[in-house]
């Protein structure tokens, strides 16, 4: 066998193990969690305010409850789904977001899935932050298509911050945007 046909079927070997192994699923995170960037933070005079606070979810206990509860508040909004590849390396920054500004900014991480299958992901992936949950047909005050999609919300209701797919929350740009609203 020829040594350029045998680096060709390696390099085909290679790329299907992206689709067909469980190494590549952990390649694909790892490259998502690499090209991962920092949300882009939108400039004061360019924020637009929430239309409104009143928005039923579920917390982790399953009980409702209204968002209202986090006005005047500096608020992180993170939509996601288990089974979407991309919210695993984005929780992975939410969480370590969480463990730093917990009791000082309001955590909503929302999913629309069942409350069994999100504890299991919870557990296996050894997340600490509540889970919220999204009432399907409620209506609410930003977009929540195609998670994983983000937001900031800062003390007057404005949000500061929004991404839609993957973004990096545990870097320095975060933390200095959640540092100036809290001292706003």
């Amino acid at each position: 066998m020829k040594r350029k046909t045998l680096l060709n079927i390696l390099l085909i070997g290679f790329v299907l193990s992206f689709f067909v192994t469980p190494l590549g699923r952990h390649s694909k995170l790892w490259l998502m969690q690499l090209f991962a960037f920092s949300p882009e933070v939108i400039p004061e005079e360019k924020r637009e305010a929430l239309p409104t606070y009143d928005w039923t979810l579920k917390d982790p206990q399953w009980e409702f409850f209204n968002f209202d509860r986090s006005r005047g508040r500096v608020v992180v909004l993170d939509f996601w789904a288990s089974w979407r590849l991309p919210s695993l390396p984005e929780l992975r920054t939410l969480q370590n977001l969480y463990e730093e500004y917990q009791g000082r900014v309001d955590f909503y991480i929302i999913t629309d899935e069942e409350r069994e299958p999100v504890e299991a992901f919870m557990e296996e992936y050894g997340f600490t932050f509540p889970v919220t949950y999204l009432i399907i047909g409620e209506p609410a005050p930003v977009d929540t298509s195609e998670p994983p999609r983000s937001y900031v919300i800062d003390r007057q209701g404005r949000i500061a911050a929004a991404e839609t797919g993957i973004s990096d929350w545990d870097t320095r740009r975060v933390r200095e945007l959640l540092d100036q609203l809290l001292e706003q």
